[in-house]
C-alpha cells in the first residue's frame, strides 16, 4: 500500500472515533482537556493495536475473528448507547449518568470503535506486510489519524455542546447504536 492509501485507510478507520468524540464533547458541554487527550490517546492506541493483533493472529484466528468482530463491536456500542439513552431519560438528580470522563467508558469506546481495525490487520497479513518492521508504518499512520480525528471531534462536540439545550445523551446514544448497526450491516452484507 502507498502512503496515500494508508492515510485514506486511517481516515476511514478514524470516522467512528471522530463521531464518538463529538458525542462525548456534546455530553460534557465544555472542553475538558484531560478527558480529550486521554480519549484521543486511547482511541489512537487501540486503533494502532488492533491491526497489530490482527496481523499477528492472521494465521491462527482469521476465520473465527471475521465471523464475530462485527457482533462484538455492535454489542459494545449498543450497550454504551443504551446506557446513554437511559441516562438521558433519568431526572437530573439521579445517579448513574453516562460519563465520558470515566476511564472504563473510554476503554469500552476505544475497543468498540477499533474492532474494524482488527479486520484491517488481518488483511495486512495478506498484503505483503511480512515483518514486524514493515507493519509499523501502517500502524503508526492509523493510530495518528485516529488520535487527530478524536481531538477534532472533541473540540467540535464541546463547542456545539455549549450551544445546545436539549438532552444530548439521548442523541449520542442513538448515534452510538447507529454506528454499531452500521458496522453490523456492513459486515453481514459484505
Amino acid at each position: 500500500m502507498s502512503i496515500l492509501d494508508l492515510i485514506l485507510l486511517s481516515v476511514a478507520l478514524a470516522m467512528d472515533c471522530f463521531t464518538v468524540s463529538i458525542t462525548s464533547g456534546l455530553i460534557q458541554r465544555r472542553l475538558v482537556v484531560r478527558t480529550m487527550i486521554v480519549t484521543a490517546l486511547m482511541f489512537g492506541l487501540f486503533q494502532g493495536l488492533m491491526p497489530l493483533i490482527g496481523w499477528v493472529g492472521m494465521s491462527f484466528f482469521s476465520e473465527a475473528l471475521e465471523s464475530w468482530d462485527h457482533w462484538i463491536a455492535f454489542g459494545l456500542l449498543a450497550f454504551l448507547g443504551g446506557r446513554m439513552i437511559l441516562s438521558g431519560l433519568r431526572p437530573d438528580n439521579e445517579e448513574g449518568s453516562f460519563d465520558p470522563t470515566r476511564f472504563s467508558t473510554t476503554i469500552t469506546m476505544a475497543i468498540a470503535t477499533s474492532i474494524d481495525a482488527l479486520a484491517v490487520g488481518l488483511s495486512f497479513g495478506c498484503s505483503g506486510y511480512t515483518t514486524f518492521v514493515s507493519i509499523l508504518l501502517p500502524i503508526g499512520i492509523i493510530a495518528a489519524g485516529s488520535f487527530l480525528f478524536s481531538v477534532a471531534g472533541f473540540l467540535i462536540g464541546s463547542y456545539a455542546g455549549k450551544r445546545i439545550n436539549f438532552p444530548v445523551e439521548i442523541i449520542g446514544g442513538i448515534i452510538l447504536i447507529g454506528i454499531g448497526v452500521k458496522i453490523l450491516i456492513e459486515h453481514l452484507t459484505a
